[in-house]
């Protein structure tokens, strides 16, 4: 009961912050994020500026997706992006991905597991797993690559596809990049688990909290 109230069980769902950039003498013109109705964004998080989310991404409670800096964005479809994980990317830093360029691009089924930071200029394969804690910023990352937990890639380095990056690992150097072995079969296994569990959410949270919103950010019946 609240106020003599009764609760309904949605009472307490808040909408995440969705929204266009800010005008800015750097970015003088808005953009509203642009997401697949099939995805889906949760409560306390924020979706800003020029940002394009793919079918069937999940996206946890307190992520920042700020495109307000350095833009666009583009997640793929699949892709997750976990509890506390942080988008940002540097003004006019871009990586090339066919004929578009892109603050941050992260691929297909990527997995950015709790309290990630990816900061632009970067790109991210399909298929990779970057762990609790990483940052990857001014990096180019290969498709299925797996990233330990505290690992730092930076730089402008460029790493290969299917390269394991060892916990707390930091690669800063082309050399240390080029050295790293491949992915090992535990590691595969888990990012693979971790993209079937999280495939998941998107369609079920969906469900459970229904498509009826309030404009005050309140769920409601």
């Amino acid at each position: 009961m609240v106020g003599g109230k009764k609760e309904s069980k949605h009472d307490c769902c808040f909408e995440p912050f969705i929204s266009p950039n800010p005008v800015t003498s750097f970015n003088p013109v808005q953009h509203y994020p642009k997401i697949d109705k099939t995805s889906f964004i949760s409560q306390f998080s924020s979706v800003i500026g020029d940002v394009i989310i793919r079918n069937n991404v999940y996206v946890a409670p307190n992520v920042s997706i700020r495109a307000d800096e350095g833009t666009p964005f583009y997640i793929g479809t699949n892709t997750n992006l976990q509890d506390g994980v942080i988008l940002h990317g540097l003004l006019n830093r871009r990586v090339s991905f066919g004929d578009k360029s892109y603050s941050i691009y992260l691929g297909n089924e990527v997995t950015i597991a709790h309290k990630a930071l990816v900061h632009g200029p970067c790109f991210i394969g399909d298929k990779t797993f970057v762990g609790f804690d990483a940052i990857v910023y001014n990096a180019i990352v290969g498709k299925g690559s797996f990233i330990s937990n505290n690992a730092v890639i930076t730089n402008g380095v460029r790493i290969a596809p299917n390269r394991f990056v060892p916990p707390g690992a930091h690669i800063d150097s082309q050399e240390k990049a080029d050295a790293l072995s491949k992915v090992p079969r535990d590691s595969k296994e888990f990012a693979y688990e971790v993209q079937r569990v999280n495939q998941e959410f998107p369609a079920s949270y969906h469900i459970l909290f229904g498509k009826n919103r309030c404009s005050c950010g309140f769920a409601c019946d």
